[in-house]
């Protein structure tokens, strides 16, 4: 029996399945709860193709928790990145009415006929980083938060509010002056108190928390903290959102898939590229916040930035093109990862078939320059094979400058 392609539109409270054969006839399927006793009755019911995978939308998304109880029962299971399987159901179908029915049937459908398509592994180091590190962002957004109430309260009880760099001890030093007579002023003065207290606990937290993930770095082996303005949890979520470097072929489709790279919209002789709004949004991010840090400092990409100001560019082109520097930067230091885990302590590197003529330097090269294609939020090059993501899943690529000659990897202040 040849191998057939379930294709799956996962919720929260159920999975809607199609069973699709290699001739993309449909030989089955059905809506299930994702409870245990769902999830058990799906099963059964799919055990009479003994050659199947399974092809679901968003595995890292809201089909994340179907797709790692099928991996740790030993079912193969690929990604179908959701922009895909909605183009093979408008393609398909010529509208774009959307069912459960109708997005399984596309699921499947883009499955069979797409290669390259990214293997979902199970991969426990990485599933720790993930919950670190939204742990870790969820207690700095609580922060904030808190700290932004503070503020509106202690504009209420002191005249001319309090300095914007405020901790809690200061907070508290400033709140012990305050004594209101009126019962608006006692709420406030209490609720402020109430903050205070709870700021002191998110920031005990909040260290733990940085201790654990910094710690849980360190085994990975990861160099990405020696890059300048990339902290822990910038270094944790490029790891999780990655997960296998080596399946971008080249720095470009890198710089595609995370949206630093600008769209060519050139019309005649018109020569002109705009920004892309696709891509990883969670990278863009670490990589808008790595060069954040860059210009708050005199580093290469300040000297970078200055010189594309210099030369007419306004300061959001100039930052466009920093990022995109910066992700070149960010690629080649986890290429450079990826081979020292595969080669191991002493390992000899092969040779380059695509080494950067631009190096880590922003000085160099043009990649701020579009690629030839749209980008595109699809995490695989379609013409990529399936690789699994593991940490052992490497490749070899071209050579990379030793560590001390690598750029930008000055002190993290201010970073993440």
């Amino acid at each position: 029996m040849s191998t057939v392609m379930i294709g799956m539109d996962p919720h929260k409270r159920s999975a809607t399945i199609e069973v699709m054969a290699a001739d993309e006839s449909v030989l089955g399927g059905g809506r299930y709860g994702t409870d245990a006793g769902g999830y058990a009755a799906m099963l059964a019911d799919v055990r009479r193709w003994p050659e199947r995978i399974w092809a679901i939308e968003g595995s890292r998304g809201v089909g994340r928790y179907l797709a790692s109880r099928l991996v740790a029962a030993g079912e193969q299971v690929v990604d179908v990145p959701p922009k895909l399987s909605a183009r093979t159901r408008v393609f398909t179908a010529g509208q774009g009415r959307k069912t459960d029915v109708t997005d399984a049937h596309a699921i499947a459908l883009a499955a069979t006929r797409m290669t390259g398509l990214r293997l979902v592994t199970g991969d426990a180091q990485l599933e720790v980083l993930r919950v670190l590190a939204d742990r870790r962002r969820a207690l700095g957004e609580d922060h904030i938060r808190m700290i932004c109430q503070l503020h509106q309260l202690l504009a209420d009880l002191i005249p001319g509010g309090a300095k914007k760099a405020l901790s809690a001890a200061q907070a508290r030093a400033l709140l012990a002056r305050v004594r209101p007579r009126d019962r608006a002023g006692q709420a406030r003065r209490r609720v402020a108190a109430e903050l205070i207290a709870d700021l002191e606990r998110i920031y005990q937290r909040k260290k733990a928390a940085g201790k654990e993930l910094i710690a849980a770095l360190k085994e990975t082996g990861t160099t990405l903290m020696h890059l300048e303005g990339i902290g822990p949890s910038g270094a944790a979520r490029l790891l999780v959102e990655v997960a296998d470097i080596t399946r971008f072929p080249d720095r470009g489709h890198f710089a595609s898939w995370n949206g630093t790279a600008p769209i060519d919209a050139s019309s005649g002789d018109h020569v002109r590229h705009r920004l892309s709004r696709a891509g990883n949004r969670q990278i863009n991010r670490v990589l808008h916040i790595m060069a954040v840090v860059q210009l708050r400092h005199l580093t290469k990409g300040r000297a970078y930035y200055d010189r594309k100001v210099a030369a007419g560019k306004t300061p959001r082109e100039a930052m466009r093109a920093l990022k995109r520097r910066l992700s070149d930067v960010v690629f080649r230091q986890m290429m450079a990862d990826a081979r020292a885990a595969r080669t191991g302590p002493g390992g000899h590197l092969g040779a380059a078939t695509d080494s950067s003529a631009a190096g880590c330097d922003p000085n160099a090269g043009t990649s701020d320059k579009s690629l030839p294609g749209p980008a595109t939020s699809d995490p695989t090059p379609p013409s990529h094979p399936i690789l699994p993501v593991t940490p052992g899943a490497l490749v070899h690529a071209g050579p990379q400058p030793p560590s001390s000659d690598l750029c930008l990897t000055a002190g993290r202040t201010g970073a993440h």
